[in-house]
């Protein structure tokens, strides 16, 4: 690779996009080359030399660069991400590769029409999968509710200290984690002082914590997953409550000391310390968990702009074009 990169978002406009295209740009070895947006085509990137582009324009853009981003919608990620790699690397933000081709109709309403892409498609969790290997094509970014969960449950069933069997989740985000959106639902008035659950039992997120869950743990596990949108404006933070299998406060805190020794993104501290706040505007999480009354509780804490979407995506990049993980994220708080 050159000592710099070229690299282009599309669909910079989205939350995800936007702090994706202001991390490019800050990075010591990356180049924003472009970025796209109908709604904001033909005006400045903040900070940057470059204009927004159509939509349209991002194939042909892709020839000159290095790796694009992709902050879409699952069913446009599913159909353009194919045809980007044929040009360049991929790192995808969507949840369009995250899940095996016959779950799509359930989960996400749409037929998977990429089928060998999707098979080819490497999850981009390293703290629990490894890095992408240099010939990955495309990346599939996390999920925000899924990235926090794993994190908080994975390395426990692997060493055999819970059960697969009933795995809850709570999970608790920030109004950004919905996207832009200009519904009523969504407005101040409607958030300001209130907690809400929505899509029980729908999420889509459900799916692809059960399905990585089950790689750790070698057998099917079997999720309630439940989301709360909180009136925050960004952070997440995740619950996640399994059966004890012989295990002890002690030893599921050194099951999680282990898993992240050596992830330099991940934080292994007591429950109680694990806060929204820790980790707001950083590439962090935060994860602890205690024993009580045979239950294992773990708890992680991410920001789901960054380490849920945006930084991840950077540290997945980063790793694909082989620097190191940290390049370009370091400590750093953004626009906590």
């Amino acid at each position: 690779m050159p000592a710099v990169a070229k690299v282009g978002v599309v669909g910079a406009s989205g939350y995800s996009g936007a702090v994706c295209a202001a991390l490019v740009a800050s990075h010591p070895r990356l180049e924003l080359t472009f970025a796209t947006s109908d709604k904001l085509a033909g005006e400045p990137v903040d900070g940057c030399k470059i204009h927004f582009s159509p939509h349209a324009d991002a194939e042909k853009l892709a020839a000159g660069v290095d790796a694009v981003l992709l902050a879409t919608s699952a069913e446009h990620a599913m159909k353009l991400a194919p045809a980007l790699a044929e040009r360049t690397r991929v790192v995808d933000l969507s949840g369009a590769f995250r899940l095996e081709a016959a779950s799509y109709p359930k989960w996400y309403g749409f037929e998977h029409a990429a089928a060998g892409a999707l098979e080819r498609a490497w999850y981009g969790l390293p703290e629990l999968f490894g890095p992408p290997p240099s010939e990955a094509r495309i990346v599939s970014n996390p999920g925000c509710y899924a990235t926090a969960a794993l994190l908080a449950t994975a390395p426990l069933l692997r060493d055999g200290l819970a059960l697969a069997d009933r795995v809850v989740v709570d999970g608790k985000s920030g109004v950004s984690g919905a996207g832009r959106r200009g519904e009523e639902a969504y407005s101040f008035v409607e958030l300001a002082e209130e907690i809400r659950a929505y899509k029980i039992g729908a999420h889509q997120h459900t799916p692809e914590i059960a399905r990585h869950l089950g790689r750790c743990a070698k057998h099917a596990a079997r999720i309630t997953f439940t989301p709360h949108l909180v009136p925050l404006r960004r952070g997440l933070l995740v619950t996640a409550y399994m059966t004890a299998q012989g295990a002890t406060t002690e030893s599921v805190r050194a099951a999680l000391a282990r898993a992240y020794e050596g992830a330099p993104f991940v934080r292994v501290v007591v429950p109680e310390r694990v806060t929204v706040h820790a980790v707001a505007g950083t590439p962090f999480a935060y994860v602890g968990a205690s024993v009580t009354d045979d239950m294992i509780v773990s708890v992680c804490a991410i920001d789901n702009l960054m380490k849920g979407a945006a930084s991840q995506a950077l540290q997945n990049l980063n790793l694909v074009l082989g620097w190191e993980e940290t390049t370009g994220l370091g400590a750093m708080r953004f626009a906590p």
